[in-house]
């Protein structure tokens, strides 16, 4: 089976892949290079997926997904949120993001916070929303150098290192994204 996954971000699409049954053939936005900019203007993280498949869906003839992903920490008031990966501007970039949330939570001992990962899926022209969500706390330095975003400084409840210290197929168990794209499989199962 093929579907489109609509993204240009090489970590997450790698990350996605080695989750897939081997059935399924991922095909990136660069695969069809696609180099439109894609909408992100919802004011939720299930909001910005849905907007992203609504925005493609009647450009390609397969099934397509996109997802959308957000940082929320409870003592910043759910920041950063749907602006994880422009929390230090538009240039996205991860070291500066990474800078600025350790930066406002100097000196704050409420470090609580979860990644949701929401995911729309079109498919034969109906929609349908997969969430995860991974609980954990935010590190008071980086640890580690596996992953990509803020995976150095996100520690899952229950573990004692970062999502960075972790192999892939750690992560892969219990991220976020994992959970909801296991919900996705599932569904793509049933389906078919």
């Amino acid at each position: 089976m093929e579907i489109i996954f609509a993204t240009h971000n090489q970590n997450k699409l790698k990350e996605v892949q080695d989750l897939m049954p081997s059935h399924v053939k991922l095909i990136s936005l660069d695969d069809l290079d696609f180099k439109e900019d894609i909408p992100e203007t919802s004011d939720t993280i299930a909001g910005n997926a849905i907007q992203k498949v609504e925005f493609l869906r009647n450009r390609f003839d397969l099934p397509i997904f996109a997802d959308d992903t957000g940082l929320i920490v409870d003592s910043l008031d759910g920041e950063p949120g749907i602006y994880s990966a422009r929390y230090a501007g538009e240039h996205k970039n991860s070291e500066d993001n990474m800078n600025l949330l350790l930066e406002k939570l100097t000196n704050n001992n409420d470090r609580k916070a979860r990644f949701i990962t929401a995911i729309a899926l079109n498919l034969n022209h109906n929609q349908t929303l997969f969430e995860g969500i991974c609980e954990g706390t935010i590190l008071k330095e980086r640890k580690g150098k596996k992953g990509f975003g803020y995976d150095p400084i996100f520690q899952p409840d229950g573990y004692t290192k970062s999502f960075a210290q972790m192999t892939m197929s750690e992560k892969g168990e219990i991220s976020h994204r994992a959970k909801a794209l296991r919900k996705l499989i599932e569904y793509l199962k049933e389906v078919n």
